[in-house]
C-alpha cells in the first residue's frame, strides 16, 4: 500500500453516513458502536441486531401468501439455506433472510427435515433495525 493511502476503515470515516457492511448484508442496518478506552482509542463494534417478533400462524399450504407478502416453502431433500437463497432471491448470500423469518438458531435447522414448511420473506429481508418486540440475534 501506498504511503498516501488511508486503509479502507479510515477512509469510511470521512465519509458521513458511510456503514462498513454492503447492503446485501445481514448486518448493513445495524448501529454501529464505537467504545472509547482508557487511554482515548476508538474501537467500533457493530451492536445486535433488532429483529421483529415471529408470527407464529397455523401451517398454510406452500403456495398460500401471508398477510405481509411472505410465502411459505415444503422443505425438500438436497435442499440448503444457500440454494434457498439463489432461488428466492437470486443470491445464495441472502440465506440469511429466511433464517431471521424462521425460529431458527442454526441455519442449517431451515433445511434438516424434508416436509418442513419455512416462511420466506419479501426480497428486503425481516425489517430494519427496532421495531416494537424485537428479538435479539
Amino acid at each position: 500500500m501506498a504511503a498516501d493511502t488511508e486503509p479502507y476503515e479510515n477512509a469510511l470515516d470521512t465519509i458521513p453516513g458511510a456503514h462498513p457492511y454492503p447492503r446485501s448484508s445481514r448486518y448493513h442496518n445495524a448501529e454501529i458502536g464505537i467504545h472509547r478506552g482508557p487511554d482515548g482509542t476508538e474501537v467500533r463494534y457493530t451492536k445486535r441486531r433488532l429483529l421483529p417478533p415471529l408470527d407464529q400462524p397455523d401451517q398454510l399450504d406452500q403456495s398460500e401468501q401471508l398477510d405481509d407478502e411472505r410465502a411459505r416453502h415444503t422443505v425438500s431433500a438436497g435442499d440448503r439455506p444457500d440454494l434457498l437463497g439463489r432461488r428466492y432471491f437470486g443470491d445464495p448470500a441472502q440465506w440469511w433472510q429466511i433464517a431471521d423469518a424462521n425460529p431458527v438458531l442454526d441455519p442449517r435447522e431451515l433445511t434438516d427435515e424434508a416436509g418442513k414448511v419455512i416462511e420466506i420473506p419479501p426480497p428486503g429481508g425481516t425489517g430494519g433495525p427496532g421495531g416494537g418486540g424485537a428479538r435479539r440475534v
